[in-house]
């Protein structure tokens, strides 16, 4: 008996116990995205704000808020990538194989189409349009002027 040793096929079939995990692990990533576009930023500025008791605060705040927010992203978005990446697995998308992302491929090269990527890619898409919209909402309704009247 021989065993086969090339990559998975994307078309496992997948018991629904399986798609009911991806699902939860969709509801992770959006959970996680929400916490890096809203939950982070609001966090920061409120140790920064508990750092100063003046309205006219030092760098030493502003800075927090810009190391921290950053800091706290780069960690998000690894923890995502490895959420996105168990979600192909238990789906039954997770190939072996690394292709060249489009951008370091050759003009002339062989058009393909490109690998899967899982669903982190749609659910920040989701996300970040989300965030532009409520901050707008929050901007142009609640904020208020900032000029002297």
């Amino acid at each position: 008996m021989g065993t086969h040793a090339g990559p998975p096929s994307t078309t496992t079939p997948v018991g629904p116990h399986r798609h009911l995990a991806g699902y939860g692990l969709v509801l992770v990533m959006a959970a996680g995205s929400i916490v890096m576009w809203l939950v982070s930023p609001v966090v920061w500025l409120w140790i920064a704000s508990r750092m100063t008791s003046s309205s006219q605060p030092s760098l030493g705040p502003y800075l927090l808020v810009l190391v921290g927010m950053a800091l706290t992203a780069v960690v998000i978005g690894k923890f995502l990538g490895v959420v996105n990446r168990t979600h192909m697995r238990v789906t039954g998308r997770l190939t072996n194989r690394r292709d060249a992302r489009s951008w370091n491929k050759s003009m002339r090269g062989e058009r393909k189409s490109t690998n899967d990527r899982g669903v982190l890619e749609q659910v920040m898409l989701i996300s970040v349009g989300c965030a532009l919209v409520l901050f707008g909402i929050w901007f142009f309704t609640f904020a208020g002027s900032s000029l002297p009247s």
